[in-house]
């Protein structure tokens, strides 16, 4: 059993026991419990309101191995516009709904949700569904430690 409370920003010469694949939503809990594929059971027990980001490096606070964060794949939608005004729009329009977004120079990124893709099909946007790592916006009030 692994008991993670510590942070280590990304450090590619720390010697990681375990990478734990997670969700966007699963990075933004501080307090949880995952079962491993191979029966390992870690817990998180981190500052409320941490977001991990991939990359990130967790300490056990027992024996003191490190452990990698990496975002897993998921289900997204991800949004093209032919212009960067409309892509703006669009990231302005799912703004206003408070969905997480990751957002991009090319493209937006959220979790399928049938009615923000017919608003953003009327907008003439192209969408593709696919499963790959989805990094939202931390907002303006999230905790982050600095990297």
């Amino acid at each position: 059993m692994l008991t993670l409370t510590q942070i280590q920003p990304p450090n590619p010469n720390l010697t990681v026991i375990l990478t734990l694949a997670l969700t966007a939503e699963e990075r933004t809990r501080s307090r949880h419990r995952f079962e491993m594929a191979d029966g390992r059971v870690v817990f998180l027990r981190l500052p409320r309101g941490t977001m991990l980001r991939e990359g990130d490096i967790l300490q056990d606070e027992s024996n003191g191995s490190f452990i990698r964060i990496a975002a897993k794949p998921e289900p997204v939608m991800t949004i093209f516009a032919p212009t960067p005004l409309l892509l703006m729009r669009a990231a302005y329009h799912l703004g206003n709904r408070h969905v997480p977004v990751e957002i991009t120079p090319n493209y937006l990124r959220l979790s399928p949700d049938p009615v923000l893709r017919t608003m953003l099909e009327h907008m003439e946007l192209a969408i593709t569904e696919e499963i790959t790592p989805f990094q939202p916006e931390l907002g303006a009030y999230g905790h982050h430690h600095p990297h």
